[in-house]
Parts: C-alpha cells; sequence; structure tokens
C-alpha cells in the first residue's frame, strides 16, 4: 500500500509540517545556515555516524566527506560508536577482492580507526552485486570474515547478507534489521544486461525472515531497518515498487520507527501522514550527485542534492537524527520519541 500523497505544490516548507504532519517543530526552519550546530549532551545516548554510496572510483569527493566526518567528531568532542555503511561501496573493480588495496586507502584509513574505533555495519549495494569480473559481494563478506590490517582485525562487520544487531550490545537502546534490497523486478525479472540482484529464493528467504523477526517481542526502545535502496524517495530513482508492495506493509504492521536508506545521491528526510516510519537517506558519501526529482515541499521535509553524512544519536526517550554537508555542518535535524512523536530541531 502507497502512502498517503502529501500536500499539493505551492505550500512552505513551514505550512507542510504544520498542516500535515504531527510535528511540534521549535521554529521555522529558515536558511540552513540557521540550523544549531551543537549537540545536546545526554551521558545516556549512543552515536552512529552514517554514509551511503561512498566508495567510488574517484575517491576525492569521498576524501572531503571523511574529512568532514573526523572534522565533526572533533568539533562535537564525540567518538561515534559505529558506523552505517549504506551499500554502494564499491563502484568500478576491486582488484584483488578481499585483497584489494582499496580496502585501505578507502575504508580502513580513509575513515581511522582511531576516529571511528567501532564497528562499521555494512548492506550491499547494487554497485557491489555488480561483477568486475568477480563478485565485490562475495569479497565484502570474506573481507568481514577474515579481514586485517596492521593494527589487528577490521572494523567491517557484515556477517551475511542480511541479519539482526542490537546497538550497544550492552543495555541495547535500538535494533537494527540490515537487509539486502537489490531485488529482482516487480516480475521477478532482473533488467537486460545487469548483474546485481539477488534470486528469487533469496528474496522469499530473506523477506520470510523479516517477517519473522519483526513478530519478536521488542526489546529496545526502537527499531530501525536498513536497506541500500530507499522505499520511497524524492531522488531520480523514485520510489521501488517491490519494496513498497513487500516491505512497507510489514513496516506499518509492526510499526518500525526508522528506515535507513542511500542509493539516490542525495540526503532526504521522509514522512508519511499516518505512517509509523520515519524515511531517512544518506547517500551523499562519495558517488556523483543526482538532482532530486519532487521537491520537500511536497514530500519531505527534508531533500538536498549535497555531499555528507548523517548522525543518529540515540537515548531510551528519543532519536536524534541529523544531516551534515561535507564540512560537518548541520543540514537538517529532527527528535523522533517511541510513541512517534517528531519534533525539527532548528
Amino acid at each position: 500500500m502507497a502512502p498517503t500523497t502529501l500536500p499539493s505544490r505551492g505550500l512552505s516548507r513551514r505550512h507542510f509540517l504544520r498542516q500535515s504532519l504531527a510535528f511540534s517543530a521549535l521554529a521555522t526552519l529558515g536558511p540552513l545556515s540557521h540550523l544549531v550546530d551543537s549537540l545536546e549532551r545526554d551521558e545516556t545516548s549512543v552515536h552512529l555516524l552514517m554514509l551511503g554510496d561512498w566508495g567510488d572510483e574517484n575517491p576525492a569527493p569521498q576524501s572531503v566527506v571523511a574529512a568532514g566526518m573526523i572534522e565533526y567528531t572533533k568539533r562535537q568532542a564525540l567518538t561515534p560508536q559505529a558506523l552505517l555503511m549504506l551499500g554502494d561501496s564499491w563502484y568500478g573493480e576491486l582488484a584483488g577482492g578481499v585483497h584489494s588495496a582499496r580496502w585501505q586507502t578507502q575504508f580502513e584509513q580513509m575513515y581511522p580507526p582511531e576516529v571511528f574505533p567501532g564497528p562499521a555495519y555494512s548492506i550491499a549495494g547494487n554497485h557491489d552485486y555488480q561483477l568486475w569480473p568477480d563478485s565485490k559481494v562475495a569479497a565484502e563478506l570474506e573481507y568481514a570474515r577474515v579481514g586485517r590490517t596492521t593494527a589487528g582485525p577490521t572494523r567491517w562487520t557484515m556477517p551475511s547478507l542480511w541479519y539482526r544487531f542490537e546497538f550497544p550490545a550492552k543495555n541495547p537502546l535500538i535494533t537494527f534489521l540490515a537487509l539486502d534490497s537489490n531485488m529482482p523486478f516487480a516480475d521477478g525479472s532482473a533488467k537486460k544486461g545487469r548483474s546485481f540482484t539477488l534470486t528469487a529464493e533469496q528474496q522469499a528467504e530473506q523477506l520470510a525472515w523479516l517477517e519473522t523477526e519483526l513478530k519478536r517481542s521488542r526489546t529496545t526502545p526502537f527499531l530501525a531497518v536498513m536497506g541500500h535502496h530507499p522505499v520511497y524517495s524524492d531522488g531520480v530513482h523514485g520510489d521501488h515498487p517491490v519494496l513498497v508492495r513487500d516491505w512497507d506493509p510489514l513496516f506499518r504492521k509492526h510499526k518500525v520507527d526508522l528506515y535507513l536508506a542511500g542509493h539516490d545521491h542525495d540526503l532526504q528526510h521522509l514522512e508519511f501522514e499516518g505512517h509509523p516510519t520515519t524515511f531517512f537517506l544518506s547517500g551523499g558519501g562519495g558517488a556523483e550527485l543526482y538532482d532530486l526529482k519532487i521537491d520537500p515541499s511536497q514530500r519531505g521535509p527534508y531533500g538536498q542534492k549535497v555531499y555528507g553524512f548523517s548522525h543518529l544519536s540515540v537515548t531510551e526517550k528519543k532519536m536524534t537524527l541529523r544531516h551534515l554537508n561535507g564540512q560537518g555542518r548541520s543540514l537538517h535535524a529532527f527528535t523522533k520519541t517511541p510513541d512517534g512523536k517528531i519534533e525539527i530541531v532548528a
């Protein structure tokens, strides 16, 4: 079932939030430069940084975003406990597979362990599935199993194509279901000439696993699902018909709090009236940017074509999500409580 269509063209963002969503904004969104750049301090918070679509063959934009992430942690006196890598980790050839030099230059050194000491939870994107000539997904799974650096085991964490983890491990506050969103098309076929897709059997197996996991009793205040492809997107790829058909009804039924994705090379935050799930897209990690197809005033509250990354902090009482540009400056931020109340932070 598709979400309710939200307000028509021509509404201001302030009017959009006030009329269409159960938001309680502290102030009008206004110019992006007016957003508060400092973090609310809470000793009980856990902090995770995320980015998607980062491992381009031209590493220059990725380097800028990575430097912005490092600068952000220094400016905020923040040590992220984990990274969420939202897919499209490797564009082009990963020569040597698990032994490729790109693991060091574009992952281990790009996101240094002295700044990001925790695990880097990873999922597969469509470019990871491209055979070049060998499977990069197979290399990613193998690197998670045996990968090592001169300092010891890698932080790259990808135990299987789909998996569950709770964070932090002790007294967890949020449950993650990490999925593989690389689906055959609605008729069961793959696009001609493309090599990135689960098999139909894997697709059915994962869907059954997802439903089983969602039926489990909640043990944390928040539940998040992460997949490379957006279910809904204002970007060039648009809404994903198979995920809308298969995943969205489960998100509604089981009141999933948050869906994290990349794939469209931009930053987005989508809310739909009556829908329990926040859709949060972070695809600005380093690959060439895409134009938005739908203005955020129509389906928002936020979207921007910009390089950047995102920050998720969680306590028992609320999640705070923040989009940041390549220099680590806040572009958009909001909070969400376990009962679904959303507040724009301005």
